[in-house]
């Protein structure tokens, strides 16, 4: 518990009008350490405390800025963007100086979420071979610690970061550590990944407040947000309430450059339909202000196929959570990667996790780093038809064309006629195309694709992406 004591000191200090340069000398929030990656080909943002007044200088390699720390003892700089190259030292020479060795220029991304994000390699599928093999002295992780918070803070007490061994991977998130390796692959460069993410947590303690604020639907959050997060007679945050991760596990990284987010989350939301949508909206939008990058990537996982309920004829919320993440990608610069194909009906934590990160991999280097020639998506619903008893469905993300990625008749379609009653449907590929009828519906107007939380459905394209579940009609 010493981090939560010392990250509440720290709170304390900056209330009191003070700042962590009372004690004379210079210091760097703790997001930089030697061994990280900082992000390549882009301005270099570094930061920190020292006396008021107090000269510093800040280099990294042959590059070198100067600034003066102002009247709270906070500094900062940009120094100049820099390619891919041999290690360096970053220094910073004030009241004292601060030197950090092994430092690489590669790609920085911010993975965050809850507990399927935060799940490590360790519990993941083959771990033993998988931490064997994990000898990649390119790839570099740092955790963020569980922080929940009243106020944005400028710090947090993180352990820095770590090069992959097949002593330390075994903690690195999965996700962002099969991610990193098929990015490392492709592009030949260093990848580092923050590990901001906590299980069980929803979205809005994730969320800044500029975020809430620029989302109409959320009104009834962004007018309330003094009220968050607030303390109880314990001094306790409740770390689920709006901005409290914000605070204590986001705010402290800004603005350490990145390319982008990958985020797992939405299994704590379930329930809430496409209101989750217009707080995924505020998340990505309040994110990307905060980096100043409206362009930023925001990468992340529709959720898996899952038993909420425990019983086999009834159904949760989640294909309505399928229906919202689906519809984030209207937001430019996102990606989903579906993982109807690689559930665990009856265990919330899928282990294959390998899958997971190279689907979101595929999606970065398509549209954040160019690379063509391949499919990045599974079958994304585009358009239906009528066609006398039949429904003819459209997709985009076919490539040369759809498949049985198990070699059976094609599942989980219903069909509806006039009266919204939904029945099991058969459906035939044609070439990049689905037929879909059913005996007893002469004149069908929608249809539904997956639309149960247990749905494994077996609909591809020709690379074996899974398709996104999906529906044609907006009934209620």
């Amino acid at each position: 518990m010493n981090w939560i004591r010392s990250s509440l000191l720290l709170a304390g200090v900056w209330c009191c009008g003070l700042t962590p340069s009372a004690n004379a000398e210079t210091k760097l929030p703790k997001v930089f350490s030697s061994h990280m990656v900082l992000q390549r080909d882009r301005e270099i943002p570094v930061w920190g405390w020292d006396t008021p007044g107090t000269d510093v200088t800040v280099t990294l390699g042959d590059s070198s800025v100067s600034t003066k720390a102002d009247d709270k003892g906070k500094w900062s700089v940009k120094l100049p963007a820099r390619k891919v190259g041999t290690p360096l030292t970053l220094t910073a020479k004030g009241t004292s100086t601060v030197k950090f060795d092994d430092v690489l220029m590669g790609e920085v991304w911010l993975c965050s979420g809850q507990s399927n994000m935060e799940w490590t390699v360790n519990i993941s599928n083959y771990a033993s071979s998988e931490i064997a093999m994990g000898n990649h002295p390119r790839i570099r992780h740092i955790k963020i610690p569980h922080n929940p918070q009243d106020k944005p803070q400028d710090d947090v007490n993180t352990s820095g970061w770590e090069t992959c061994t097949p002593k330390t991977v075994g903690n690195f998130t999965a996700v962002g550590y099969y991610f990193a390796l098929t990015i490392q692959k492709e592009l030949d460069v260093p990848v580092g990944l923050i590990g901001s993410n906590w299980g069980g947590t929803r979205i809005e303690p994730w969320t800044t407040p500029e975020g809430f604020k620029g989302v109409p639907a959320l009104k009834d959050i962004a007018d309330n947000l003094e009220k968050f997060p607030s303390k109880n007679d314990k001094g306790q945050i409740n770390h689920q309430t709006p901005l409290a991760l914000y605070n204590g596990m986001i705010a402290p990284v800004a603005p350490y450059a990145i390319r982008g987010a990958l985020w797992y989350q939405g299994e704590s939301n379930n329930g809430e339909g496409m209101l989750y949508f217009e707080k995924k909206k505020a998340l990505i939008e309040g994110w990307r202000k905060l980096w100043n990058d409206n362009d930023m990537p925001f990468l992340f996982v529709q959720l898996a196929p899952y038993d909420y309920t425990g019983n086999p004829t009834s159904t949760s919320g989640l294909p309505y959570i399928w229906e919202a993440q689906t519809a984030t990608l209207k937001i430019p610069n996102t990606g989903m990667a579906v993982t109807t194909d690689i559930s665990a009906l009856k265990d919330i934590h899928p282990r294959n996790k390998q899958d997971v990160g190279k689907r979101l991999a595929l999606w970065a280097l398509a549209n954040t780093y160019g690379k063509t020639g391949f499919l990045y998506s599974g079958p994304l619903y585009k358009s239906m038809t009528k066609e006398g008893d039949s429904i003819k469905i459209s997709f985009d993300h076919v490539g040369n064309g759809l498949i049985s990625r198990d070699g059976k008749p094609l599942n989980h379609f219903t069909i509806a006629g006039t009266d919204k009653k939904f029945v099991p449907a058969t459906a035939q590929i044609r070439g990049k195309e689905v037929i879909v009828k059913a005996q007893g519906v002469s004149d069908p107007v929608a249809v539904r694709f997956g639309w149960h939380e247990e749905a494994e459905p077996n609909l591809a394209n020709t690379d074996a992406l899974p398709a996104s579940p999906f529906r044609t009609d907006d009934w209620k």
